[in-house]
């Protein structure tokens, strides 16, 4: 039997907290027909009302009425995010009420995209959980719900049955981790590859990055160096030869790089360079390879600099993370 997926919505839900994960879900069916396999998903919107729902980009989507939906026989059941009004609005609908906490119960596993997590806390079906949800809900959910304990860092989370993500695009990380866990770990690397997505991201990768953070502010006069450190970190990295790069002097440099990113230079570029480590570990590349490939040569400097940041060694963490072939020595 096709393992059955529910995504609840209600109007002015974030639309791409649905069609991300559902484009996932479906891009794997195909996948396994292309190998000559039966489909394994199958995919339903569900509302409170059934009919065209309207997301709060202005698209609808054809939705099943709960109160014609079985509680019963759903494997995974999702919530969808949106802003603060929707979501209180439809936590006052008893039906919704009712029917998830039964659902929830009865399914195999159960979350939320994105601030959906509200709804689960709202629901107390989070209570004493570890979550993930949209790093400008982190706060407001954490004081909310003081029972649950919200993670204001990772892109998602998995505690029990129950899984979250953090903001929007996030979903579509968590979807494919459940593509991995539900049929195989090559399968969701295809279905990544054929979304065109840059990277599959795992659970635990900040929802900043160290370059989306330095890209935000819209008057960083750094934009074009920090890509180039990001395609260069195999490089030797300092002060000097950036500041030459950047046509400043090298005091003028470092103040103003660090006003800009909120750390000095070598500290970001050693963030740079074990973001990077830490996905060539998931890959099960070697810690030699690994350590060429991000500059922090030879593999004992970057076991120690990775200890120092994630108090894990790299070795333990590419056993714990590896997907992607056979870990090396």
């Amino acid at each position: 039997m096709a393992h059955k997926v529910s995504l609840l919505v209600y109007p002015d839900f974030e639309l791409l907290d649905t069609t991300g994960p559902s484009s996932v879900f479906g891009a794997a069916n195909m996948m396994l027909l292309k190998a000559g396999l039966a489909e394994f998903y199958s995919v339903e919107m569900l509302s409170t009302s059934g009919g065209p729902v309207r997301s709060s980009s202005g698209v609808s989507l054809h939705t099943e009425a709960l109160a014609d939906t079985p509680t019963e026989g759903v494997d995974t059941l999702l919530v969808a995010g949106a802003l603060a009004d929707p979501m209180l609005a439809i936590l006052e609908d008893p039906l919704l009420r009712s029917w998830v906490p039964r659902c929830a119960g009865a399914a195999g596993r159960f979350g939320s995209i994105c601030s959906g997590a509200f709804i689960l806390a709202g629901l107390g079906l989070v209570d004493g959980k570890r979550v993930a949800t949209h790093w400008d809900a982190c706060a407001p959910l954490a004081a909310h719900f003081p029972a649950v304990t919200v993670d204001p860092e990772s892109i998602f989370v998995e505690d029990g049955k129950v899984w979250t993500s953090a903001g929007v695009t996030a979903g579509i990380d968590m979807a494919l981790a459940l593509v991995a866990r539900d049929l195989d770990a090559s399968i969701a690397a295809r279905v990544a590859q054929w979304l065109v997505l840059y990277a599959r991201r795992p659970g635990y990768q900040s929802q900043f990055s160290p370059i989306l953070r330095a890209q935000a502010k819209a008057d960083n006069p750094f934009v074009e160096l920090i890509d180039w450190l990001h395609a260069n970190l195999h490089r030797q990295l300092d002060v000097p030869s950036l500041a030459e790069r950047a046509g400043l002097s090298e005091r003028t440099f470092h103040r103003k790089f660090q006003a800009v990113t909120g750390e000095p230079p070598a500290h970001f570029i050693e963030s740079l360079r074990l973001d990077a480590a830490r996905l060539l570990l998931t890959r099960g590349l070697s810690l030699k390879e690994v350590a060429a490939r991000v500059g922090l040569s030879p593999s004992s400097r970057l076991g120690a600099a990775f200890e120092r940041r994630f108090g894990v060694s790299p070795r333990l963490f590419r056993e714990m993370h590896a997907v992607e072939g056979r870990p090396c020595a």
